[in-house]
């Protein structure tokens, strides 16, 4: 089975690798480079002064990732390096071919002769490099770095974790000796880097809420979110309960970056062509019109019938968290289809919410709203990409929604779809400029100008270049890059946390038996299941779209199950539509729904288990054909 791709490089293994050094010390220091590449060959410096320094303690390994769509010669470069270390001149090799400032230089007639000053054995040598004896060890290495999803060179591994910081003595010096601040910080980092991160959250504040609306202090849990908070503002006075701030103020935020996500899948994403569109958002649609479907049925006639829409939705953080957990089981093709249909859900499910779960429209604050969204798809068609004009109507619309009766989270994906998706910078431009400014930084460099002070000029240089960095990205990737950790790690949890919590004073089975709660499980736990599968079945079956690659129908069921993890759209529903105990009834069903789905969901996956390969040969061509990443 092929290894998924990992921030982990391959574990050194010393009768294979090249590496200075004792065999067992307690750093490692993995480089894939590139003798042809002039960044690795500018970066050698760094790792000698690494290896004076630490001396003993420091293990350095060196493999093979040559680009040669890049660099023509990098691949027999890397060879002549092998063939040299077939007869004991390895690490002399590779100092000549990183003194080498041109690459043109890397040639047959070249590498014989450099063999001939190490004292090789020349005919040998060159008999090797002509019948490409050791391109199989250098490809060894190259995919080796590419399921440790090393995209350029040089990527650096400190004991088997990928470095993504600066190259220079300083800062590697500091991600390897770790001191406080920078441990702190780099925990907190491999915290955020685990997908799964966000649902652990979700799932803690789910955890805190229950345990303490059933504890000997559940009045303070319930009294803090009907705690009164007020703005005033001379006449003007905005109060509610912190339980509406949170959801009708805060999760503003949430419904911005989901539509920020939803836009950027339909013009970049998965979404963007109609073929590929058709099947996660077929999949979306029975995986809302089933779970609706036997919701009613268990309702009809009920008071409760009206929530139909709780169990429509999917929760996207704990669905793509727990995939990430499974690792090896669910293939990227499967997550990635998977995002694709929570994002076409996403949006199923702020259609409802603004259709079906907004009442006593309010049709003078429902105008201001559309003349505040005409202003900002007036900003948007004038080209203005600062956020703060974006920023204060944005505020403006959530107000005119708030008091329109139309749920005011749907201000957050009207706002979403008003910023600009595209960047302001020319790209030629860009390189020019940004080549100017490194120009000026190394010639200040070369010159000694010192950069530790304030304002010096190099400082100067620097802010110049993350200027002119962020005009590439557009401001669309900019908000969601920047907001979408809040939601995670802050947002959503506090959501769980406040609405997560109900009081099982009575027996839980008695809840459970409910209408409500019933129409939610049975909803979440068959009704996703079955209407994703099914319409997905039935559009490959009519050829009107074809299954993701490396995917078999059954993994598409196994996942379906984890598709009914409902637990943030769904209690935001229930929390717009019920009170009391209707909503008590509502959370134990989608707590027991979404729970029930979860387990059966990673228990088929492990059933559907097969091997599966996540990239074809294509795709590590164009692997090999991506350019080197600049420092």
């Amino acid at each position: 089975m092929t290894e998924e791709l990992s921030r982990l490089s391959k574990p050194v293994d010393i009768k294979q690798d090249h590496y200075q050094g004792l065999a067992d010390p307690p750093i490692v220091l993995v480089e894939y480079g590139d003798y042809s590449c002039p960044y690795c060959r500018q970066v050698m410096p760094v790792v000698r002064e690494l290896q004076d320094q630490l001396g003993d303690r420091l293990q350095y390994v060196f493999r093979h990732f040559p680009i040669s769509s890049v660099y023509p010669n990098s691949q027999l470069a890397a060879e002549a390096a092998e063939a040299a270390g077939a007869q004991g001149k390895f690490w002399e090799m590779h100092d000549i071919l990183y003194e080498l400032t041109n690459p043109n230089l890397i040639t047959l007639e070249n590498l014989c002769s450099y063999a001939s000053e190490l004292g090789l054995d020349e005919d040998r040598f060159r008999t090797e490099l002509e019948e490409g004896v050791y391109a199989e060890k250098v490809r060894e290495d190259f995919m080796s770095g590419v399921h440790s999803d090393v995209n350029g060179t040089p990527t650096f591994f400190i004991n088997g974790e990928r470095y993504d910081g600066a190259w220079d003595f300083i800062s590697l010096m500091e991600a390897i000796e770790k001191p406080l601040g920078v441990r702190v910080n780099r925990a907190f980092q491999e915290f955020v880097n685990i997908q799964a991160s966000g649902g652990f959250l979700l799932l803690l504040g789910t955890i805190i809420a229950l345990v303490w609306a059933n504890s000997p202090w559940a009045e303070s849990y319930f009294h803090l979110w009907e705690t009164e908070v007020a703005f005033e503002f001379g006449a003007f006075h905005l109060g509610k309960h912190l339980l509406h701030w949170i959801n009708d103020g805060l999760m503003v935020i949430f419904f911005f970056v989901v539509g920020l996500e939803i836009k950027r899948e339909v013009l970049a994403g998965e979404l963007r062509s109609p073929r590929k569109a058709l099947l996660p958002i077929m999949a979306a649609i029975g995986g809302m019109l089933f779970p609706a479907l036997l919701f009613f049925v268990f309702n009809n006639g009920e008071e409760s019938v009206s929530g139909w829409g709780i169990p429509m939705a999917t929760d996207i953080a704990f669905t793509l968290g727990l995939m990430a957990v499974l690792g090896k089981r669910v293939p990227i093709a499967l997550k990635v289809f998977f995002t694709a249909l929570a994002i076409a859900d996403d949006l199923g499910a702020v259609l409802v919410i603004a259709l079906f779960y907004s009442s006593g429209i309010q049709w003078a604050a429902l105008g201001a709203g559309a003349l505040i969204l005409l202003a900002l798809i007036g900003l948007n068609r004038a080209r203005v990409y600062a956020p703060l004009p974006y920023a204060i109507l944005g505020v403006g619309l959530w107000l005119a929604f708030l008091q329109s009766g139309v749920h005011p989270t749907i201000a957050g994906v009207l706002l979403a779809m008003t910023i600009p998706s595209l960047t302001t910078a020319n790209t030629t431009a860009f390189l020019a400029q940004a080549t100017t400014v490194l120009e000026n930084f190394e010639r200040m460099s070369m010159d000694g100008t010192r950069d530790h002070e304030i304002g010096s000029p190099r400082q100067a240089v620097a802010r110049t270049l993350t200027t002119i960095a962020q005009r590439v990205e557009s401001p669309l990737q900019r908000l969601e890059r920047t907001l979408h950790p809040w939601t995670t790690y802050a947002v959503v949890p506090i959501f769980a946390l406040a609405n997560a919590g109900v009081a099982l004073e009575d027996s839980i089975i008695d809840a459970l038996t409910s209408p409500i709660s019933m129409g939610i499980v049975v909803g979440l736990v068959l009704g996703k299941s079955i209407g994703i599968t099914l319409l997905t079945w039935l559009t490959i079956r009519l050829k009107l779209a074809d299954l993701p690659a490396g995917t078999s129908m059954g993994q598409i069921f196994a996942a379906s199950w984890l598709a009914g993890i409902g637990f943030t759209m769904s209690l935001f529903i229930a929390s717009a539509e019920f009170s009391g105990l209707l909503l008590d009834q509502a959370k134990v069903g989608i707590i027991a729904g979404s729970l029930l789905a979860a387990v059966i969901g990673t228990v088929l996956l492990f059933v559907f288990e097969q091997e599966y390969d996540e990239r074809t040969e294509t795709e590590l061509i164009q692997i090999m054909d991506r350019p080197p990443v600049l420092p």
